[in-house]
């Protein structure tokens, strides 16, 4: 089986262990040599930033770290067993910013990653290169080697100094960790988007799938980031394999996170349904062949088939139960 999973950050690398665990393969850590099945994350880059001279790419570490053994599950994101001085000395030199914490085992990826990127490799050889320390069992893609970063307008944190604008564009960032999202969202930009292109791999990966599954990451920022690269949605709407997608809102709340923050923005209810009706049904010209949904949160989505099933990830089996119910959905056989 080839199985293309379209992933963010947390939600998408703890989904990706139950879809390794629901195809026989260990969760964590490499599969077998003969292992018959192939997993393909394709991940979002719009989190990316440069940070003190450091590319980072919190979706793309936090799969890798995720899936290699290496998180810190407390968390959810960043380096089990993680130390913080360099950070402690950025901060005595009083160095912007300061609201964006880079552990040491941390740093030391993106040291890597930075180097390499200066050097000209682009940003799949780079983590690629980044994946023969972790062996994360799946082949892990950024949507694009392009550079697409999210931004968003918000009203002013500052609006009370004087002349200062009712509203402000920041990097996604900024406003996800320093501000937390309070701010309201006015919209949100991806900038870079239209000199990028999708990976070819993507493309490819796409093209010879069995099923695509769309982990229950923040539908705005997450999803919606990395379908807007062009040549993306093309590619889905192409794919021969059936689309399911897995609702990151259960009983009108997220999961994790704050995507209803992200959700207002564009005027999309915080619902199960909301969030369907947002990515749309394939057979209407939207995303989804199927959807999963939580019990209590069913309804009719016009153009694919909703089901009702746990959703909630405790732990790896109930994970891998979710994915099995999104293969069973597909029409996926031989699992």
């Amino acid at each position: 089986m080839k199985v293309t999973v379209l992933v963010g950050g947390v939600g998408g690398a703890r989904f990706l262990l139950g879809v390794k665990a629901a195809l026989g393969l260990p969760a964590v850590g490499p599969g077998t040599e003969d292992a018959p099945h192939e997993v393909t994350a394709v991940v979002n880059v719009g989190d990316d930033i440069w940070l003190h001279g450091l590319r980072v790419c919190p979706d793309l570490d936090t799969c890798m770290y995720t899936l290699g053994g290496g998180i810190d599950t407390e968390r959810g994101w960043g380096r089990a067993g993680e130390s913080w001085t360099v950070g402690e000395e950025l901060a005595a030199y009083g160095a912007d910013p300061d609201w964006f914490s880079l552990g040491d085992r941390d740093i030391a990826t993106h040291l890597v990653r930075s180097r390499m990127l200066r050097a000209g490799y682009p940003l799949s050889q780079v983590t690629e290169a980044l994946c023969h320390r972790w062996k994360p069992g799946v082949r892990l893609l950024p949507v694009t080697d392009d550079r697409v970063e999210t931004h968003v307008v918000i009203d002013n944190p500052d609006a009370a100094a004087p002349d200062a604008p009712p509203q402000v564009a920041v990097h996604f960032q900024e406003w996800w960790v320093r501000h937390q999202a309070k701010p309201a969202a006015h919209r949100f930009a991806s900038v870079g988007a239209e000199e990028a292109r999708v990976l070819p791999e993507v493309r490819d990966a796409l093209e010879s799938s069995d099923v695509v599954l769309v982990a229950p990451s923040n539908p705005v920022v997450s999803i919606g980031t990395l379908i807007g690269v062009p040549g993306m949605a093309q590619s889905l709407v192409a794919t021969p394999a059936k689309i399911v997608g897995v609702s990151p809102i259960v009983g009108g709340a997220p999961v994790r996170g704050m995507a209803d923050a992200c959700l207002a923005a564009l005027g999309v209810e915080t619902s199960a349904a909301g969030v369907g009706a947002h990515y749309g049904g394939r057979g209407k010209g939207g995303l989804l062949d199927g959807w999963l949904v939580a019990p209590g949160d069913g309804h009719e989505l016009p153009g694919a088939e909703v089901r009702e099933v746990p959703l909630m990830m405790t732990d790896v089996d109930a994970t891998a139960a979710m994915v099995r119910a999104a293969f069973e959905l597909a029409g996926v056989e031989g699992v």
